[in-house]
Parts: structure tokens; sequence; C-alpha cells
């Protein structure tokens, strides 16, 4: 109640907070510091951190002496200001403010900062593609392949898959879900309202498997869909970009994958490859199976006619 008192005074003093549609339970360690720590800032260390979260987005990369030209002031008060607030070094205030600002950015204020980088489009292209092979090293340094066997086993012990994935999660959704499909395991990514979609979970049970996808502060119907199923004992996986997620915090289990955008929307490069690991690792983990039931594609009468002829009747030199 005390954190929550303090959450509440918090957003009084840092009026632009009360927009982030984070309550207590879902708010970033930088907040939670923030709300803890009112009793003993000075009011101009107050204001000195409220510009630095009003532009959060310009200042999550700054070093502690680019803060103190920014603001006016010099390294040490930057220093002594954030020690105020419980941080031994910058470095761990920065992370916390890099996660703050992950957590908080939106399609309009990545597009809003891009657009303020001097460069063409051709560099916003390049920056984009940089972006992604960041993302996919990201994923490959960090990724615990013995978490993706686990998946693949418990997939296997799973009576029916539903993977949720809403908005543009719904593009990861259904390719795993088609995937597991060609395998033989019976899986799909449900469409539709959010009511149908809580009827889907309410029929599950814990010979099932739940997959939710989704990002940053995560997607309404997506969590809703995993507390749901926890309630009903139904095993939950999460694939996500942040331990600090709620699909992380309420999934059984879970991977990291990095979504960090160049503009407006998400890099889905390193989720889109925990897919691919995730669908290798369950066809290589019974092979003989997997073959059988690929086998049976290759076997139907209608393959042939599935691919592009030319009218010579050849097949076309790209699939």
């Amino acid at each position: 109640m005390r954190t929550n008192r303090a959450q509440s005074k918090a957003r009084r003093i840092y009026p632009h907070l009360k927009d982030t549609g984070q309550e207590a339970d879902g708010s970033t360690p930088l907040i939670e510091r923030l709300a803890q720590s009112q009793s003993h800032l000075s009011k101009s260390r107050r204001q000195l951190l409220q510009a630095i979260l009003e532009d959060h987005e310009e200042t999550f990369f700054l070093s502690s002496r680019e803060l103190a030209e920014r603001y006016g002031v010099d390294a040490a008060t930057i220093v002594r200001t954030i020690q105020a607030l419980g941080y031994e070094k910058f470095a761990d205030f920065s992370a916390d403010l890099r996660r703050h600002f992950v957590m908080q950015i939106t399609p309009y204020t990545a597009m809003k900062a891009a657009a303020q980088t001097k460069g063409s489009v051709i560099d916003h292209i390049h920056h984009s593609i940089e972006r992604d092979l960041k993302n996919l090293n990201s994923l490959k340094a960090l990724l615990n392949p013995d978490r993706i066997v686990e998946l693949a086993k418990l997939i296997y012990r799973s009576q029916r898959i539903v993977v949720v994935g809403i908005d543009f999660a719904a593009t990861l959704a259904w390719p795993l879900a088609y995937g597991l499909m060609r395998l033989g395991l019976s899986a799909e990514a449900p469409i539709g309202s959010a009511g149908h979609l809580k009827h889907k979970i309410r029929t599950l049970t814990k010979k099932d498997l739940l997959i939710a996808i989704s990002f940053g502060l995560g997607l309404k119907e997506t969590v809703e869909a995993v507390l749901l199923a926890r309630k009903q004992d139904v095993p939950t996986f999460g694939l996500t970009d942040s331990d600090t997620s709620p699909i992380a915090r309420y999934c059984d289990a879970y991977v990291i994958a990095p979504t960090t955008r160049a503009s407006f929307i998400d890099s889905y490069v390193a989720p889109v490859a925990a897919i691919n690991a995730i669908l290798v690792a369950c066809a290589h983990m019974r092979p003989h199976r997997s073959l059988a039931f690929l086998s049976q594609s290759d076997e139907e009468p209608m393959l042939k006619a599935r691919w592009y002829q030319d009218s010579k009747g050849s097949n076309g030199k790209n699939r």
C-alpha cells in the first residue's frame, strides 16, 4: 500500500507519467526508485529528473557529461542526483533509463526520434538493416539453446498448442502454428475477437500448451490470455523482448528476442529467428516422425500444381 501511495505521488510530481498506461505492477525499475525517493529529493533534483524522463527518447544513450551539458549543470550534479535515487554507478541508472525508454516507446515516438536525425532515406534504410543485424546478434549471444529444447519437449507432450499473437505479433503466431502443424502437431493461432480468444483458452487443460508472443508492455489480450491459462493450470511459454515484460513475468518459461526498432515498427528479425529455432528443434527431436509427416506432403497429387510453370512447362528458377 505504501508503494502504491508513493507511486501516485510520483505521478503527481511527474504528470507526464500518467499517460504511460503503467500501473504499479507494470512500472519500470526507474519509476519505482522515483516513487520510493520522493521524501528526500530536492526540488531541483526532481525538476532535473523530470526533464530527463520527459526527453527519455533523446537522453537514454547520453553519458553523464553529455546529460550535464544538455541541462546546463555540471557532471557532479548528475552523479549526485542519480545517487539520491539509490544508484551507485551512473551505468546502472543509464541501464534503467534505457529500459524505461524501451518500455515507453511508441511508433510515434520512435518515428519522431528517427525523423530528427540527419540523413537521407537511404541512410535510414542502412540503419534499419544494421539494427536488424544487431538484434540478431543479440539473440545469438543471449539465447539458451537448452530452453528451446525444453520447449520442444513440452510441445511433444502437449495434446494441443495454442499460439497467441495480436496485432503485428499475429504475423509471428501464425507461422509458428503452421510450422508445428507441418510436423503433425495439433497447433493453431486463433484469430478474431478478444471474446473468441478467451473462449478458446477456456477449453485448454493442463495437458495443453499456450505460447504467448508479445513485446514491450505486452498487449492486454495476450497478457490476459496468459493469466487465464495459468488460472487453469495450463503450461505457458512466452516469446518477448525483455525479462521485465508481463509475458516474461507471468509465463512459466520464456525466450528473449530483441525487437529494438530503427523507426516506427518493431524489428521482428530476431523473433523470426527464434521461431525458426523452435521449429528446427521440434523437427530434429523426432526426425523419423517429422520425415513421415513431411513425406505425406511430397506425395500429395496437387504438389506439382502448387508451383508456377511457364508456357513450356518448366519450373521457374526461383520458388
